[in-house]
């Protein structure tokens, strides 16, 4: 075990000495502890595996929201919620919030077409002189609007912004005061990878990086458009994934119609961005080259692209599921210890090997089947924790974290008593492991709680192994960090008992590159879910703990969410400050990682941010 883990673990082992009285106590083996290890007991492969089966199963369709696979889908969590004696999650009685979202489905019909600038447009948007050339959709581009409008166009300047970042906190700006207001700029996906770790975190990706952001602030710049350059590696994700957002899109219904986003937002492959490039005079490996340098100049490229985009729209009425054990104490029970996992999948989509249905077995089938479990955990206790836990299984995480987005926004319980949040998407399916991830390791205390219950397991808590991949940011946790409430985001370790040195790595970007959103993540015949069980079992201790701890979990100094929520506690509705502190004295050293200019502290091992 490393030096910091014991230190984590030790601070674990203190604070439950300590209790409530602030005195050292002998730790004693209690009928409350008996009764938590019976109910860590009552997770097993069997029924983990039957969950997943069932959610999995090509009777739920993919569970895509809106269709009849979401209806199946809600219909068997309620089901089973109820089954379990959980009361219901909403305060109006039932067990269901209702997310108000929009479908948009483009034409397959779509062209994007670049000319030479000086060549009217045509019939169409065809030069009628001056070189061009037309991108094909799928293969070449994937294109859409969030505006709900049945038909936008675009026909505007081209301007290569390289990463298009404006981070001033590293002195940082991609557009250096052009005007790219009405024009589409072209950018590189993730961050500026500069040999100074210091700025933009080195390895790991910031939300610098996202695409996400490559977006807002095309919109915030008044762009007509943003065309995102994908490359593999640095997205973390091949060109299949960008694909799927060619069916139709969801995002949640707003009263401006998002005519706030840009018109045209999309991707376009490294191979046609060279082929723009070279019809724009430019070689875009030398402009890729440039945009790592903070003195880049955006280039405007003498290029127009010209897209019209015809939609079909439709109004989905989709549902977060959520069920509450309500807490033993009266003074915490109106606190809330939260386990959250995204229900949804792909569903019904383009075929794969004669296969149309996108099942989603580990992404998140797994994740879902684990918080029922755990819900059925704690329902074996003798006494339910002091705080009231929260079982939430959201809608539409694979178009946007929109499910956790409506929550955060609209939340059924004020998140100034949220004591945390623990998000589960992708579990372990392949055995047991000698660790487990914990990703953001350090910019919280919840780390100590999750290495104080894993080292009683023989395990240690380690940081994300791909954090150039930017899961931080991909989960529906990070909609609860935004507001200030300290998530917790574990993910499967790597080191595999009975497994050979680096097997763990392979087995996951196999899973990547074979199975991640796509119809073959289905239930396997060689998966081994005694990982997942303990892994779950550490879960449940982690939450209870949480639950039990007098004092709420914080964000460590530092860490981009901790103003936010000082903030909100320091508003009311939060609980008064009192007993033991969760953070313990350990030594961290900065490490950038912005969320929207902030910085946070981490350890040495810094995680930072990819679709």
């Amino acid at each position: 075990m490393s030096t910091v883990n014991r230190m984590l673990a030790g601070c674990w082992v203190a604070l439950a000495a300590l209790g409530q009285g602030g005195a050292a106590q002998p730790v004693k083996v209690t009928a409350e502890a008996a009764a938590l290890k019976a109910a860590r007991g009552a997770i097993t492969a069997e029924r983990l595996l039957q969950q997943v089966k069932v959610l999995a199963s090509d009777e739920f369709e993919g569970r895509q929201p809106g269709s009849r696979g979401e209806e199946r889908t809600v219909q068997y969590l309620e089901q089973q919620f109820r089954a379990m004696g959980l009361e219901p999650g909403n305060p109006d009685g039932t067990f269901i919030q209702k997310v108000p979202l929009v479908g948009i489905t483009a034409d397959r019909g779509m062209s994007l077409k670049f000319r030479k600038s000086g060549g009217a447009a045509g019939r169409g948007g065809a030069a009628s002189s001056a070189p061009t050339m037309e991108a094909q959709l799928g293969a070449d581009f994937v294109a859409w609007t969030k505006r709900v409008q049945e038909s936008v166009s675009v026909d505007a300047e081209l301007v290569f912004a390289g990463y298009g970042v404006q981070a001033p906190e590293f002195q940082w700006d991609d557009f250096k005061g052009m005007d790219v207001s009405g024009k589409v700029i072209v950018v590189l996906v993730n961050d500026p990878p500069v040999e100074d770790v210091k700025v933009f975190g080195g390895k790991g990706m910031t939300y610098y990086g996202r695409w996400t952001y490559k977006y807002e602030k095309a919109a915030e710049l008044g762009a007509a458009g943003c065309l995102i350059i994908h490359e593999t590696g640095p997205a973390g994700y091949g060109w299949n994934v960008v694909q799927g957002r060619l069916s139709e899109q969801l995002d949640l219904s707003t009263p401006d119609k998002n005519m706030g986003r840009a018109a045209l937002e999309g991707w376009i492959t490294w191979e046609t961005a060279e082929k723009l490039m070279r019809l724009a005079g430019q070689e875009l490996g030398a402009l890729k080259q440039a945009a790592v340098r903070r003195d880049f100049q955006p280039v405007a490229l003498g290029v127009r692209a010209a897209a019209t985009i015809r939609n079909q729209m439709r109004a989905v009425d989709s549902r977060n599921v959520i069920a509450r054990l309500t807490g033993s104490d009266p003074k915490l029970r109106d606190q809330y210890v939260i386990y959250t996992a995204h229900w949804d999948h792909f569903g019904l989509g383009p075929p794969q090997n004669g296969d149309a249905i996108y099942n989603g077995a580990a992404d998140n089938a797994s994740g879902t089947g684990a918080v029922l479990e755990l819900a059925r955990a704690f329902k074996q206790l003798a006494r339910a924790p002091k705080r009231s836990v929260l079982f939430l299984l959201v809608t539409a995480e694979e178009q946007g974290l929109l499910g956790s987005q409506y929550y955060a926004e609209h939340p059924l319980y004020p998140l100034a008593r949220t004591a945390a949040v623990i998000n589960l998407d992708v579990m372990n399916l392949l055995g047991r492991t000698r660790d487990v991830v914990s990703v953001g390791l350090g910019s919280s205390s919840l780390d100590e709680v999750l290495a104080g219950a894993a080292a009683e397991q023989g395990r240690e808590v380690r940081p994300d192994p791909e954090p150039e991949k930017g899961f931080f940011y991909r989960s529906d946790h990070f909609n609860f960090a935004k507001q200030g409430v300290p998530a917790l985001d574990p993910g499967t370790g790597t080191e595999f008992i009975g497994k050979p040195e680096g097997w763990g790595m392979k087995m996951r970007e196999e899973y990547t590159t074979k199975h991640y959103h796509r119809p073959s993540d289905d239930v396997k015949d060689y998966w081994d879910l005694s990982g997942l069980v303990e892994d779950a079992q550490l879960f449940l201790t982690v939450g209870y703990r949480i639950a039990e701890t007098a004092r709420l979990p914080e964000w460590k100094p530092g860490a981009e969410f901790k103003a936010k929520r000082d903030a909100v506690l320091k508003g009311g509705g939060g609980p008064p400050a009192g007993g033991v502190s969760v953070i313990a004295a350990r030594n961290t050293r900065d490490c950038i990682a912005p969320f929207r200019g902030r910085r946070r502290s981490q350890d040495a091992n810094c995680y930072r941010d990819p679709i």
